[in-house]
């Protein structure tokens, strides 16, 4: 319960900011809808990938996709940011992770690399700076065992997918947000961030290092699954095959140079829903009045929560 309702209700509270802001403007929008995430009993889970409403009417200004685009993240960092600062000033004794793990307390407990799953979360800038500047450094836990503290993994998770969030891409809230104030530009950036995003992803995945008689497979497949990923994008398909090949040649030439370099091939999943499914385009408005100053400091305030929440590896598990 320490971690499902504070987890769930950031969640409601960002998909609420939207729905309000649509009623505000009469934009029919269902209610929120929580995609389910569960295993049952093989593996741990955190219950959901987050939650979603549908818009049932049509958008046709530039100042409402912003509104309704910029409320959910901004609400729900709100909620976040009270749910971290609780669980950072609030956290249990160092003996606490004896509770969870009484085997630390054997001197001769050697972890069994084989059948134990290590996750480790990543750092972000606020989860950091939250960090340094709240919490009593001797209960602090490391980033190996911060999902046995609810509030602490519940903030970190709702940071995670308020980043996700905010990418400037497609229509996602964050490409929302930069249609309101870049509308011209848009698409260039949605389709430069989306392009630096999978070459990021995919970085490591296939490199130089690998036995030759396999790299004539694999490579060819990871050109086809990048082309694939650009289905959805203002590209003719010589150009997807283009992009698709160069992304692929330049991690491989950089390798070269510096093996030990990975990125995140779970970021290789989203990246292909952006793409394949989602695309990377924003619908056209008739009404394109331009955003005042109140709603600029909105947009620079939501992309500052985007750059200091995103976490480039959030889940290492091994």
């Amino acid at each position: 319960m320490a971690f499902s309702i504070p987890f769930i209700g950031i969640l409601l509270v960002h998909e609420l900011g939207h729905l309000f802001t649509s009623i505000k403007h009469n934009v029919k929008a269902s209610l929120p809808y929580f995609i389910p995430f569960w295993f049952g009993f093989i593996a741990p889970s955190i219950g959901t990938l987050g939650a979603v409403i549908k818009m049932k009417s049509l958008v046709n200004s530039r100042r409402k996709f912003f509104d309704i685009g910029v409320a959910g993240p901004l609400a729900g960092f709100v909620i976040a940011f009270a749910v971290l600062t609780y669980g950072f000033t609030h956290l249990p004794d160092a003996d606490f992770i004896y509770e969870i793990h009484p085997e630390y307390l054997d001197p001769d407990y050697a972890p069994d690399q084989e059948s134990v799953l290590d996750i480790q979360l990543g750092q972000n800038l606020l989860f950091y700076g939250m960090e340094k500047m709240l919490a009593n450094p001797d209960k602090m836990p490391n980033m190996k065992e911060v999902i046995h503290y609810p509030y602490l993994f519940a903030g970190y998770l709702a940071l995670f997918f308020t980043a996700l969030n905010l990418l400037p891409i497609g229509q996602l809230d964050g490409g929302h947000i930069i249609f309101g104030l870049f509308p011209k530009h848009h698409k260039q950036i949605s389709h430069a961030f989306y392009i630096a995003f999978i070459f990021f992803a995919g970085l490591g995945l296939v490199n130089p290092m690998m036995d030759f008689t396999y790299l004539l497979i694999a490579l060819p497949l990871y050109v086809g699954f990048i082309y694939i990923c650009f289905q959805k994008s203002v590209f003719k398909p010589q150009t997807k095959l283009a992009i698709a090949i160069s992304i692929v040649t330049v991690q491989f030439a950089l390798l070269n140079f510096f093996p030990d370099i990975k990125g995140y091939e779970g970021w290789l999943l989203y990246a292909f829903l952006l793409g394949r499914v989602l695309g990377l385009k924003h619908p056209p408005v008739q009404d394109g009045t331009r955003l005042n100053a109140g709603r600029k400091v909105l947009a620079w305030m939501a992309i500052i929560i985007f750059i200091i929440c995103f976490t480039p590896k959030p889940f290492m598990i091994s």
